[in-house]
């Protein structure tokens, strides 16, 4: 509608009157506030721009915005017209109410940047007091620690002088008493060789003084033992001389003599026998190894520390196959088989037996079959090993 007031040539002239004129100026009317209102807005921002623009006034538009309200009014469709310019009065309200939020809203962005800058620039202030309180405990920490090092250097330097003062102290103690010490030991020393010295002079004074007493003595303890062997010599002579009187004249005396001394000859003489015997067979049984590590013969020992067992081997025992047990290649178990019934019947008919060598690596039953050959022909078998026979040397061979 600002073509009304002169601000804008309309675009077509003034409808005709009538109905049809007011509804079709009505419809124009619309259109053009609907569609050109921001041309008027230009409009208005030129004709405010100077001074010369306002002089320019149409008062013909006021002319033609009178007739066309009269039009308008008396169009069937004026409602309709006012709806919709009340509807843009309320589109631009709202415009500029939304600029308004907008406005506000980018003036509270600008405050929050605004108060996160203030909030940076205290942290940042913080850190840098933190960090300058830090760097002043850690300065004053390592003054302290200096100042402790010092305290306690000092405190080392005090404590060693104190120490040396009293090594000092304690070498001139020990000095003098080491000095006491000798100078006592020299004068024990002198007391004593003086007192040696009168002691001597006062023996050999007093020696000299009973030098034939001492003489006289001698040659009586002489006397004394002289006296005292010959009296022993004749005492013995005379007892042997009354025994061999009596045994020569009495003949049963010097049989029982004869017979004692030839039984206690012969008993000293068995007795040496029966000892170097007894140590011969101890060296035997215990200075050698037992050559027999085990055996099936059956021992006193060996019964009577097993009875039952003893009982029912020799007693209720079965021949049992001699390959039992033991794992062969087949025609290596076909000959032991005919070897175990070979020996069986030897055994039985009291034949010769003939020797039998096995050999092989360790593990692969040799010893379990001779086991079970003894078991399944009757006889007895003992097992001996060759580290045991080679130290004894020529000891092993026997007649």
């Amino acid at each position: 509608m600002s073509w009304l007031f002169g601000y804008k040539k309309p675009v077509s002239d003034l409808p005709s009157q009538g109905s049809g004129g007011g509804s079709e100026s009505s419809s124009s009317s619309s259109k053009n506030d609907g569609t050109e209102k921001p041309s008027s807005t230009d409009g208005n921002s030129k004709a405010y721009a100077g001074r010369e623009s306002i002089y320019k006034f149409d008062s013909s538009a006021l002319e033609r915005a009178a007739q066309a309200a009269k039009e308008l009014e008396r169009s069937k469709y004026a409602n309709q017209a006012f709806d919709v310019v009340k509807m843009q009065e309320q589109t631009k309200q709202l415009e500029i109410q939304k600029q308004m939020q907008e406005y506000s809203q980018h003036d509270e962005e600008i405050r929050f940047k605004h108060q996160l800058q203030l909030n940076e620039e205290k942290r940042r202030m913080m850190n840098d007091e933190t960090h300058h309180q830090n760097e002043r405990a850690k300065f004053q920490d390592q003054l302290a620690r200096k100042r402790m090092q010092d305290q306690a250097a000092e405190k080392a330097r005090l404590h060693d002088q104190e120490l040396r003062r009293q090594e000092d102290s304690v070498r001139k103690q020990e000095e003098m008493k080491q000095r006491s010490i000798e100078y006592a030991e020299q004068v024990r020393h002198q007391y004593e060789m003086k007192r040696l010295e009168a002691e001597l002079k006062g023996k050999a004074q007093i020696e000299r003084e009973n030098r034939e007493i001492y003489l006289e003595q001698i040659k009586l303890k002489a006397e004394e033992q002289r006296k005292t062997i010959l009296e022993s010599i004749k005492t013995a002579g005379t007892v042997v001389g009354s025994g061999i009187t009596s045994l020569l004249e009495n003949p049963s005396k010097v049989l029982m003599a004869t017979g004692g001394i030839t039984l206690l000859a012969l008993g000293v003489y068995s007795a040496r026998g029966a000892t170097q015997t007894a140590v011969k067979y101890l060296d035997s049984r215990l200075g050698k190894p037992s050559l027999i590590r085990e055996t099936s013969r059956t021992t006193l020992l060996t019964a009577l520390r097993s009875p039952v067992k003893t009982i029912r081997f020799h007693f209720f025992s079965k021949a049992e196959d001699s390959l039992k047990g033991v794992v062969l290649d087949p025609a290596l178990e076909s000959r032991l088989r005919e070897i175990a019934i070979a020996t069986r019947f030897t055994k039985r008919n009291y034949g010769l037996f003939r020797n039998l060598l096995m050999h092989g690596p360790p593990g692969t039953g040799k010893t379990l079959f001779a086991k079970k050959l003894a078991a399944h022909s009757g006889l007895d078998y003992a097992i001996m090993t060759g580290g045991d026979v080679a130290p004894l040397g020529r000891e092993a061979v026997t007649a």
